[in-house]
């Protein structure tokens, strides 16, 4: 193991060319997605209104690895692979025997991992002939990525952006609008749904639920010429996402170390389980455990409180339903910052994980997090995104317990992303605005 090196780099020959699908792993099968209006079981041509007919086939694979496009793979060079840390500072003001990692998400062109999905879903639906994208964002990660993304494949894209994060957000908002999308406040009147919410009130803060049926609702009631996007929590996006996964776990052959533990954020799922699924499949096929512990809101915790059961993916009920953790698709989340988190389902293949105890869950306040934050920022030197502090505060958590109980564990958590555009939070923060 490295005494002393601190960033553990990937050449670009290196970056890897396929992505993992942990549904092969699985000791069961994942329980189908139903059709909205007859409730039975959907088949690929029920989803050909939203997406194009490749990632369609992802998103039903029971492959245990897909191939990446030559295309993406030149996109994910201007970025990839990503750097993993070795967090030597913060490990020295905690006072821990244990090792701590990041996998730092936040250096792609939208500032997150978002990217990972963004880039080859619009690659897919550009060799489909689609000519727009319409999509949902809560914090802007997902817009942005997106946004840039159309703009390399020469796509429209479409953003309903959550109303409480278009306003606390106006600098996310213009990384969008400079990437060339269009950004419309949800609840808006453009759309059956978005005008349906404003009746019932006209101040809604909007969800992430709502946002996402009134894109869905846009790209169906477009007579074909546009598709849907979705940032997280179906199969195909979190299948996407494992690059960052497989990259930690060639990073960590540098170091010469193997985590206990991995933990990431989950609002949706798709940065946990980016880093966390393919550790979690080399445990699943008899390879070593790992603890993988999903964080998210105390003020949204699906995982923790919110029920197993079939629900559909936004407030309108426009969507598939799917077998999943959740709180309810009419659940209106607080007006937390971190906006990236401010969802009421989970992705099925966390959701089952999680069932099947494979992963632990544990929800964590607001201004804990941006405590965990601050601590990071002043030993690492890199702002986190609001949504990022919750990984880090478990991260300092698990270290702190190590000091008590003198264990050296290696601990690898992902900074999904920087928090550049998100220091109005941080102000608030200091001036004792944010409540938990």
């Amino acid at each position: 193991m490295s005494q002393t090196q601190t960033k553990f780099l990937l050449p670009e020959d290196r970056i890897p060319t396929t992505w993992y699908n942990v549904v092969a792993d699985l000791p069961k099968p994942l329980d189908p997605m139903l059709h909205p209006g007859t409730r039975e079981p959907i088949t690929p041509a029920d989803l050909e209104p939203l997406f194009p007919a490749e990632l369609i086939a992802q998103e039903f694979s029971t492959d245990a690895s897909v191939d990446i496009p030559g295309a993406v793979l030149d996109v994910y060079k201007q970025w990839r692979p990503s750097p993993l840390v070795r967090a030597r500072r913060l490990e020295k003001a905690l006072d821990t025997p244990a090792r701590i990692y990041f996998k730092n998400e936040g250096v792609s062109p939208a500032g997150s991992h978002k990217p990972n999905t963004a880039i080859p879903q619009a690659y897919y639906n550009k060799r489909a002939g689609v000519e727009r994208l319409t999509t949902e964002t809560g914090a802007g990660q997902w817009g942005s990525s997106l946004s840039l993304a159309c703009q390399y494949f020469g796509l429209v894209c479409e953003v309903y952006m959550v109303k409480v994060s278009y306003q606390q957000k106006p600098y996310r908002r213009g990384l969008m609008e400079t990437f060339g999308a269009s950004v419309t406040a949800s609840p808006s009147d453009r759309t059956a749904a978005g005008r349906a919410a404003l009746a019932a009130d006209p101040d809604s803060p909007g969800s992430l639920g709502l946002a996402i049926s009134e894109a869905v609702e846009a790209a169906v009631s477009s007579n074909g010429t546009a598709k849907y996007a979705l940032g997280s929590v179906l199969n195909h996006v979190l299948m996407h996402q494992t690059i960052i996964g497989q990259e930690a776990q060639l990073q960590m052959e540098l170091a010469e170390d193997y985590p206990d533990i991995v933990i990431g954020a989950a609002g949706g799922g798709s940065n946990f389980g980016g880093l966390a699924l393919p550790f979690l499949g080399e445990q699943l096929r008899g390879g070593r455990p790992v603890r993988a512990i999903a964080v998210e809101p105390a003020s949204c915790p699906t995982l923790t409180q919110g029920r197993l059961d079939y629900d559909f993916g936004d407030t309108a009920g426009l969507t598939p339903l799917t077998k999943m953790h959740t709180l309810g698709h009419d659940f209106v989340p607080p007006s937390i910052h971190a906006g990236g988190l401010r969802y009421h389902g989970m992705s099925p293949i966390i959701s089952a994980l999680k069932d099947l105890d494979y992963l632990e869950a544990r929800a964590v306040p607001q201004t804990a997090c941006f405590e965990a934050g601050v601590t990071f920022a002043r030993h690492e030197g890199i702002v986190p995104a609001p949504e990022s502090t919750h990984a880090v505060r478990v991260a300092i958590d698990e270290a702190l317990a190590c000091k008590e109980s003198g264990e050296s564990k290696s601990i690898v958590f992902s900074l999904s992303g920087h928090g550049h555009f998100d220091m109005q939070a941080y102000i608030d923060y200091f001036a004792g605005k944010l409540k938990d």
